[in-house]
């Protein structure tokens, strides 16, 4: 891993894990404060404007960063066509989000909160764009303050808020200024990098045109997880009611807020296949194992800790939340196959098969949405639980199934081998903590329940002495 790497991936870690924290102790005293139904309001209104930031970008982004980390003397250019499509598809984007919510029947003052919560869509795709340019540059600092900053705006605005005069608007107008502190952030450098004509749309039909093309896997991809992420809290809204929405957004928030921790060791992954892909098989072959390793080794602790401990832990968003217990429980499992993805979708990139993971996740989306239309009438909220965790079981094992055309020697038995043994220590970890939390407390058994899994680990031979020395060299240069 090179210095630069090392420091990008360390400042935006650093960054994710701080923002993460916040946005997670913020939400829970959002819940508390706010209670169920008002609290799925709030968490339906963000859903559904996320889903549009999808038009907003339409899978630009990504080729900006592609084309200036390859050019950077055309920065300038690229960012001055990049603006001139993003402004219309903004625009899309808002109307787009305004316009669901009134087609899909919600109340008038829904409505306006999704309208509201729009203007967070556009000051995103805004500072997005900013972000990427700056990521072309390996200027990673500068996200990683700016995301930070952020959402501590957005926690201390909003605490503001709940302890003075609790209100959905103002609570939407928090975030919205968290995004405004990024546009800042990020539009400040782009200025001092590249000037102010940088902003300044052009409008050249040829570039544009390529633009649109390059960026269409990229797009399709993001609706893909922007639709199999989110279309659940929907089909709650409209099969139950707001109340619903509330309850699973618990589940939901507990559940997702790990899904950062894989980041960085994707960071430091995928340059290291995509030098030895077609090059060196073996070298490939022991990255992309170790790889899986290290995830099912990250997965399981969250995974079957939060699992013993749903139930005491829901109740720190209040007592009305106690029915997402069993949500939680249910969701939780589904970090097994998106940890695991992780490594796996990261071959295929590396490999020039972009397309294949893109039609993994078509399907996944066609899955995760049918399931939910079929689940949540039938079971409630836990069927939006087991839409997900059948639909990324499904993406997970499909690609799986294509790990083997770019490494011709992977063995699926010497794959299950060390992850079976990962999680079963896994659950040696929780059969202590059920046993345990009665008598000690749920709060002070998650320390002990470390200590078994590590020992269980040591025990099954999942990890050895090298291990704990390389895990401990990994995180010093990270």
């Amino acid at each position: 891993m090179t210095e630069r790497l090392a420091k990008n991936t360390f400042y935006l870690t650093l960054a994710s894990v701080g923002q993460k924290v916040i946005a997670f102790v913020y939400f829970l005293f959002l819940a508390r404060v706010m209670m169920p139904d008002l609290t799925g309001q709030y968490f339906l209104a963000v859903s559904i404007t996320v889903i549009f930031t999808v038009v907003a970008d339409m899978g630009i982004t990504p080729v900006v960063i592609r084309e200036i980390a390859k050019t950077p003397e055309r920065a300038k250019e690229h960012l001055q066509h990049a603006v001139a499509l993003k402004i219309p598809l903004i625009l899309m984007a808002m109307v787009g989000a305004t316009l669901t919510g009134a087609a899909l029947g919600y109340d008038v003052s829904l409505q306006r909160l999704i309208m509201f919560a729009s203007l967070i869509l556009g000051l995103d795709a805004i500072h997005l764009l900013f972000y990427g340019v700056l990521r072309g540059y390996q200027a990673l600092k500068y996200e990683s303050i700016g995301i930070f900053l952020g959402m501590a705006t957005t926690g201390t605005l909003g605490g503001l808020v709940l302890w003075l005069s609790p209100s959905l608007p103002f609570l939407i107008a928090a975030l919205l200024m968290g995004s405004v502190v990024n546009v800042m952030v990020s539009g400040t450098k782009i200025v001092r990098l590249l000037g102010w004509g940088a902003l300044r749309p052009r409008w050249r039909r040829s570039e544009l045109l390529w633009i649109m093309r390059t960026a269409l896997p990229f797009a399709l991809a993001s609706i893909f997880v922007k639709v199999y992420s989110y279309i659940d809290t929907i089909f709650i809204s409209k099969f139950l009611d707001t109340t619903a929405v509330g309850i699973y957004s618990i589940a939901y928030k507990f559940t997702y807020a790990f899904q950062f921790l894989p980041l960085a060791f994707v960071a430091a992954l995928y340059p290291g296949m995509s030098a030895v892909v077609g090059k060196d098989p073996a070298a490939l072959k022991r990255i992309f194992n170790k790889a899986i390793w290290y995830m099912a080794l990250l997965s399981a602790p969250i995974v079957f800790g939060l699992w013993a401990v749903a139930p005491e832990v829901v109740l720190l968003a209040g007592a009305e939340y106690a029915t997402s217990a069993i949500v939680l429980q249910t969701l939780v499992f589904v970090l097994l196959p998106i940890f695991l993805d992780f490594p796996i979708g990261s071959l295929l990139n590396a490999a020039d098969r972009q397309i294949t993971k893109t039609a993994i996740m078509g399907v996944t989306m066609v899955i995760n949405v049918s399931l939910n239309w079929m689940l949540i009438p039938q079971i409630g909220v836990l069927g939006a639980a087991y839409a997900a965790l059948a639909s990324f079981i499904f993406m997970f094992l499909a690609g799986l199934y294509f790990v083997r055309s770019i490494i011709p020697t992977f063995s699926l038995r010497a794959f299950l081998g060390p992850v079976s043994l990962i999680y079963l220590s896994g659950g040696i970890m929780t059969i202590a903590v059920v046993l345990l939390k009665p008598i000690v407390g749920w709060m002070a058994v998650i320390p002990i329940g470390a200590i078994v899994y590590i020992a269980a680990l040591w025990l099954t031979q999942s990890v050895g002495k090298e291990d704990f020395v390389q895990i401990k060299a990994l995180f010093k240069r990270v």
